[in-house]
């Protein structure tokens, strides 16, 4: 199959399945609190559990750029492989935890294992496709992350129905078995993929440019600042919406997951699909896509904050996630415009570890506010610091182009 044909596109939904697989594995826990606490007492803390939340964000944060520097020098089709393996095999196994201190040490674990995915993952497909399809194709795989997130919402509900470690334990052996199937149908791209690497920098050499790039330094900003919201959402809004609406975890896990990752589907095709038109035209087309998208998620965070009806908290959770998808589908490409495609990954995992910092310090301090009983203000609040972002973003972001290799050709 060519590089420039259909295979770009199975790459695509290949990884799409990964995707999914690496946010439901680690989304299921913030559901299952409740059947959980039940056999383990220390999760009755909502700091406790703030606490496993976030060591999971720590570990993957300071993993996220040495995973980037090994996808930019190893074999990414083998690294994901693993990655999706090891993390499946730690889902599997948090079904025998008996103690919160063994559910402390198998999500670090994860973190670990999660870490290596994400810039290898989307770097693989920034080389399989072009700048007229990239957003699309990245919009796409982002899908599956929400997806994942929203399936994991149903941890509560097939705990419910079974238990809390069969829901584990099923979990994990999917994922290994489809790490099984990757090693036959993935395979990496070859020098004559749209973006694929010609020449890979040495590392020293490679870390250099980007700590030298000012534009980096912009998007590293650019990117930390709407992860605190991003990450507050992921965390916490299954207990947002338990608590203002008055319902049970069970009912609370899927209808808030659900209706973000919907939501965020169609705002990561829209603005994949915007993106890529407007970028053709205009070379901050991406940087304009992104800013609208980042606007909508002001008003959101606003109402899911201070909403009490089913229509205030719905209609807010729906336009958060439609703006954050659009934001969210284009990190990836604008990061294209700016760094060359042998330190892309590396790139992107410096700008995943200050997103995930940002969302352990949220996740911790949401679960500070959780038992002081103001988690809607501090929702609220956080739609400030977006606006710092997207003002950051307009005015200090001014790609010259929409593939920086084709400058360096």
């Amino acid at each position: 199959m060519s590089n420039k044909g259909s295979y770009r596109w199975v790459v695509v939904g290949l990884l799409w399945v990964v995707a999914l697989l690496n946010y439901m594995d680690r989304q299921m826990l913030s559901t299952m609190k409740p059947a959980m606490q039940v056999d383990i007492s220390a999760l009755q803390s909502a700091a406790n559990f703030g606490y496993l939340m976030a060591i999971f964000l720590w570990i993957y944060g300071f993993m996220s750029p040495l995973s980037g520097i090994i996808a930019d020098r190893l074999n990414r089709k083998w690294l994901i492989v693993g990655s999706l393996f090891v993390w499946s095999g730690v889902t599997f196994a948090m079904g025998y935890a008996t103690t919160f201190q063994q559910l402390y040490w198998l999500r670090a674990a994860m973190g670990v294992s999660e870490a290596l995915y994400i810039p290898a993952g989307l770097s693989l497909i920034a080389d399989f496709h072009s700048s007229a399809t990239r957003s699309l194709a990245v919009g796409i795989h982002m899908t599956g992350l929400y997806m994942g997130q929203a399936l994991g919402g149903f941890g509560a509900t097939i705990a419910a129905r079974f238990s809390w470690h069969a829901t584990f334990h099923t979990f994990g052996i999917i994922g290994i078995v489809y790490s099984l199937i990757l090693i036959v149908c993935l395979r990496e791209a070859v020098k004559d993929a749209p973006g694929a690497v010609k020449e890979r920098p040495p590392f020293g050499k490679g870390l250099g440019l980007l700590m030298t790039n000012i534009s980096f330094w912009i998007l590293l900003f650019y990117f930390a600042i709407p992860s605190f919201p991003g990450w507050g959402i992921k965390n916490w809004l299954p207990t947002l919406f338990s608590e203002s609406l008055q319902i049970d975890m069970s009912a609370a896990g899927p209808l808030s997951t659900i209706t973000i990752a919907a939501s965020s589907f169609l705002g990561v095709i829209f603005g994949g699909i915007l993106s890529d038109k407007w970028v053709q035209r205009n070379n901050r087309g991406r940087i304009y896509t992104s800013a609208i998208g980042l606007s909508l998620t002001i008003p959101a965070l606003l109402l899911i904050g201070l909403g009490h009806s089913l229509v205030h908290v719905m209609g807010a959770a729906i336009l958060f996630g439609v703006g954050f998808g659009m934001f969210d589908g284009n990190n990836m490409p604008i990061l294209c415009q700016f760094v060359p495609s042998g330190s892309r990954a590396t790139a992107y995992g410096i700008l995943n570890m200050s997103g995930v910092f940002a969302g352990a310090i949220i996740t911790d301090l949401l679960g500070r506010s959780t038992d002081a009983g103001n988690l809607g203000q501090s929702f609220a609040m956080l739609a400030g610091i977006v606006l710092v972002a997207i003002i950051i973003q307009l005015c200090f972001l001014r790609p010259q182009t929409n593939d920086i290799d084709l400058i360096n050709k």
